[in-house]
C-alpha cells in the first residue's frame, strides 16, 4: 500500500459514510441528508452555513479574513432509484432507493476536509464545501446557481472529484480540456389512429416511422460527418401500441440518450434528432410531441485548476492514471464551467470493483482519506496554511 493509501480517515467519518448509506434519498427529496450534514457541519465551526441551496444544497463557509481567491469543492446528496443488493452491515434500509454511485463517499470526504478546516483555518480567501442536490438528474447545479444566495459564495475556482471503478485503487485521473460528455434524453412520442388488426388500412400505425427512427437515430452523428467518439445516440426505451395481438398500434414512444464532447456540438446533435422525428413522423401521416429530459453540460476541466490538482497528486504520492480522452458519462459539476475555473478529477474505486450504479455497488472506505488529503492540499495551495495533520 502506498502512503496516499495509508491515509485512513476516522471512524467519525467511516461511521457518516455508513449512516448515510444506510438513508438514501433520491433527487430533489434529499431534506433529511441534508439535515444530517449540517448537523455534522455544525462540528466543524464554519463561519457560516447557507441551508436550502437549489432546494436542498448546504454550503459551508470557512472565511479567513484575508484577500485571496474563493474556493468551492462541491460533493453531491442524492442517491439513485436501485434496489441495493449487497449484504453489508451498513446496505440501504430504503426499498428502491440506494447510494450506488458514491455520493456517500464523496460527502465524507467533504466533511472530512470540513475537520481539516476547523483545525486550521486558510490563511488567505475563503473555502466553501458545498454539498449539492440533484446531481443524477442534472438539475441540481443550476438550481444552486440560480439561487440569488450564490452570488455570497461565488468561487473563482471550483473542484469535485468522482470515485471511479476499473482503476487501481486510489489512482489519481485528470485531464485539462474536455472531461465529461455533455447529455440529454430526448423522449419521442408519435400518434396514429388504432384500428382492428384485421383491418390495419382504417388505421394510421407508427410501426413504420418507429423502426426508423430506431435504425436513423443512432447513425445521427455519422450522418452529420462528426468526428468518431465526439458523439453519440443511444436508444434507451420504445414501445409501440400495446401488448394485443388484435389491435394495429396507433401510439408509439422511442427515448435516447444523446451525449457530446462539449456543448455546442451536443445542441447541434438534439437539434438534428428532433428535426428529424418530426420529419419522418410528418412524412408517416403522425402526430408527434417531444420531450426533453436530464439536461447535462459538458465539464471542460480548466488548465490552472487541473496543475493544482495535479501538485497535489505528486506531493502526496498519489498513483496516477493517464486519462487520454474524457468520459462519455455526464457530471452535473460541469455546470460550474460558467461561473469559475473548474476541474473534476476521477479516483480510482479498483480494477474489479462493482461498476456505477450497479446494484452491487459500495463506496470503498479506503477513498476516504486520500480524497481529504487531496482536498487539503489544493485548499493550502490556493489558499495557504499548513495542513492540520
Amino acid at each position: 500500500m502506498t502512503n496516499f493509501l495509508a491515509r485512513t480517515a476516522t471512524p467519525d467519518l467511516v461511521n457518516l459514510r455508513h449512516d448515510l448509506h444506510r438513508r438514501p434519498e433520491l433527487s430533489d427529496e434529499e431534506g433529511e441528508t441534508a439535515k444530517r450534514i449540517a448537523e455534522e457541519l455544525e462540528k466543524h465551526g464554519p463561519d457560516e452555513i447557507i441551508k436550502g441551496l437549489g432546494t436542498h444544497g448546504v454550503a459551508a463557509v470557512y472565511d479567513s479574513g484575508a484577500e485571496g481567491p474563493t474556493v468551492l469543492f462541491r460533493c453531491e446528496l442524492d442517491g439513485l432509484p436501485i434496489t441495493e443488493i449487497s449484504t453489508f452491515g451498513w446496505r440501504s434500509e430504503i426499498d428502491g432507493k440506494g447510494h450506488l454511485c458514491g455520493h456517500d463517499g464523496h460527502m465524507a470526504i467533504v466533511c472530512g476536509l470540513a475537520a481539516e478546516l476547523a483545525a486550521k483555518k486558510p490563511a488567505r480567501g475563503r473555502v466553501v464545501l458545498l454539498f449539492q442536490p440533484a446531481e443524477e438528474t442534472g438539475t441540481g447545479a443550476a438550481g444552486v446557481i440560480a439561487d440569488p444566495r450564490f452570488e455570497r459564495i461565488r468561487p473563482d475556482f471550483a473542484f469535485a472529484l468522482h470515485n471511479l471503478p476499473g482503476l487501481p485503487l486510489g489512482a489519481v485521473g485528470v485531464r485539462p480540456g474536455p472531461f465529461t460528455f455533455a447529455s440529454e434524453g430526448l423522449a419521442i412520442r408519435l400518434t396514429g389512429r388504432t384500428s382492428h388488426a384485421a383491418q390495419p388500412e382504417a388505421g394510421v400505425s407508427p410501426a413504420a416511422v418507429t423502426v426508423r427512427l430506431m435504425e436513423a437515430l443512432p447513425e445521427l452523428p455519422e450522418t452529420l460527418g462528426h468526428q468518431p467518439g465526439h458523439s453519440l445516440v443511444t436508444l434507451s426505451h420504445a414501445r409501440l401500441g400495446e401488448a394485443a395481438f388484435g389491435i394495429s398500434p396507433g401510439e408509439a414512444h422511442v427515448w435516447v440518450t444523446i451525449r457530446a464532447i462539449d456543448d455546442k456540438l451536443q445542441a447541434e446533435l438534439i437539434g438534428e434528432a428532433e428535426n428529424l422525428a418530426r420529419r419522418l413522423a410528418e412524412a408517416g401521416g403522425l402526430g408527434i410531441a417531444l420531450e426533453r429530459h436530464e439536461n447535462f453540460a459538458a465539464g471542460h476541466n480548466d488548465q490552472d485548476a487541473v496543475g493544482h490538482i495535479e501538485a497535489a497528486a505528486e506531493a502526496l504520492g498519489a498513483p496516477r492514471v493517464e486519462v487520454d480522452d474524457p468520459f462519455r458519462w455526464s457530471e452535473d459539476f460541469g455546470r460550474f464551467g460558467g461561473v469559475a475555473k473548474t476541474a473534476l478529477f476521477v479516483l480510482g474505486s479498483g480494477d474489479d470493483h462493482p461498476r456505477l450504479h450497479n446494484p452491487d455497488f459500495d463506496f470503498p472506505d479506503e477513498l476516504i482519506g486520500p480524497g481529504v488529503a487531496m482536498f487539503e492540499h489544493i485548499v493550502r495551495d490556493l489558499c495557504g496554511g499548513q495542513t492540520a495533520g
